[in-house]
């Protein structure tokens, strides 16, 4: 195993290395690093020397935020309150339309490991409104479709 680089006080971009913090599963090093903007976060050496971790996030943060401000269409959108309505029925589209994630094929349906079960999922307005444990997926399945009707047809 080669001897470890010592980085106490090197500064990488924003970062500043101030002490060995253990190593990562892979074997390298990680450093406690204090970044400029106050956080601080644990960063493996080699990252650090080789240029691919700059800051502990505030770098990427700022450059979201710049290149939002540079796009003339999202900001003629800011502040119009149209781009907060997310369904007729202020339903979370997340509640509608099945992900790429879904395994159990029913959308507002999975399978919680921990506790063994199946769970119903339903988000109203901010809230969840169905959030329940069931032994058969059937069960769920029939509990999922029940609060859909009754909150969107009724809707509309």
């Amino acid at each position: 195993m080669a001897a470890a680089i010592d980085i106490t006080g090197q500064h990488f971009g924003r970062l500043t290395a101030m002490y060995r913090a253990g190593r990562a599963k892979n074997g390298n090093a990680l450093w406690f690093c204090q970044c400029s903007c106050g956080r601080t976060c644990v960063v493996d050496s080699y990252v650090l020397r080789h240029g691919k971790t700059r800051s502990c996030g505030c770098l990427a943060a700022e450059q979201s935020r710049r290149n939002i401000f540079n796009n003339p269409e999202v900001v003629s959108r800011m502040g119009d309150p149209r781009n907060l309505k997310i369904h007729d029925h202020h339903t979370d589209v997340s509640s509608l339309k099945k992900s790429k994630r879904n395994t159990s094929g029913v959308v507002g349906v999975s399978y919680d490991k921990q506790s063994h079960s199946w769970v119903a999922h339903f988000y109203f307005k901010g809230h969840y409104v169905l959030n329940k444990h069931f032994d058969h997926f059937e069960d769920a399945v029939r509990a999922r479709h029940a609060i859909e009707q009754q909150y969107l047809l009724h809707q509309e």
